[in-house]
């Protein structure tokens, strides 16, 4: 198995940062796409290194997924600053991967506003209740019914059962890096798994519907901590084939962040 999402081929690049992809980036949903999770960690690494100050952080990150992200071939990532400020920033990021000519095409999109920081642990409060500790998840090896993707890159520990009432509800942790010989930061750790929380939440029959996610939103209180994220999550569908995913995000010690995905419900085409 690889171990990691992405190699860095090219650091300077005219177009940004050149990546070639491995299979762990391949979505659940079709081979020849890329899982939104690496895509949305990629996009946040992005966002992190852009002019980077050690004086704020990442609070609000938007991932938009511009189409499916073809899984194999070179993509680039180039990230600027969009709103300078000594307190509040706003940071973009791009992903580029090649069309049919193999002209260079926007295929991800993200944005996030960087805060400074400063001491307010005095102030510490997070309402949400507590997951239930990592000591009662249960595997489900869910790797033995897919092709090597994205689902052989994870440990995912369920705390719930697929299509139980209520919200769905797991501990999870990547096994791989995300760029090949990079250690991952908090956030990156927490990005190429938030994305999940589409299909923890769902409560359709994946043999009947489909459930994509076009985006992805998380706001972030506080900087997880360790190496597992719980998510906590629930699908509101709509009656005219739209959905929304919410959830809240959590580290060993609580709840760190929340999570709103836009879902696209369509019948799964007959063969």
């Amino acid at each position: 198995m690889s171990d990691c999402y992405y190699e860095l081929v090219d650091a300077d690049g005219s177009r940004g940062e050149r990546f070639a992809t491995t299979d762990l980036v391949r979505s659940t949903w079709s081979a020849s796409i890329q899982h939104g999770a690496p895509v949305s960690a990629l996009l946040a690494r992005a966002l992190e290194r852009c002019e980077q100050r050690d004086d704020t952080r990442l609070t609000r990150v938007v991932v938009d997924l511009l189409g499916g992200v073809p899984a194999e071939g070179d993509i680039w990532v180039r990230s600027q600053i969009e709103r300078a400020g000594k307190q509040i920033e706003l940071v973009s990021a791009q992903m580029l991967a090649p069309d049919k000519e193999g002209a260079p095409r926007p295929v991800a999109t993200a944005t996030g506003w960087r805060m400074q920081t400063l001491d307010t642990e005095a102030l510490r409060h997070a309402p949400a209740q507590p997951m239930p500790p990592l000591s009662e998840a249960k595997s489900r090896d869910m790797r033995k019914d897919w092709d090597q993707n994205y689902v052989h890159s994870v440990d995912w520990r369920w705390l719930t059962n697929p299509m139980d009432e209520g919200p769905g509800a797991s501990w999870i942790r990547p096994l791989v890096d995300l760029v090949k010989g990079e250690e991952l930061t908090p956030l990156q750790r927490l990005f190429t798994v938030a994305d999940d929380a589409n299909g923890l939440g769902n409560k359709l029959d994946i043999r009947k519907w489909t459930f994509m996610n076009t985006d992805l939103a998380v706001h972030i209180h506080r900087v997880p901590e360790g190496e597992w994220t719980g998510i906590r999550a629930e699908t509101s569908y709509g009656p005219d084939g739209i959905g929304t995913t919410l959830g809240t995000l959590f580290d060993e010690s609580g709840a760190v962040g929340a999570v709103q995905q836009s879902v696209l419900v369509r019948p799964r085409p007959t063969r």
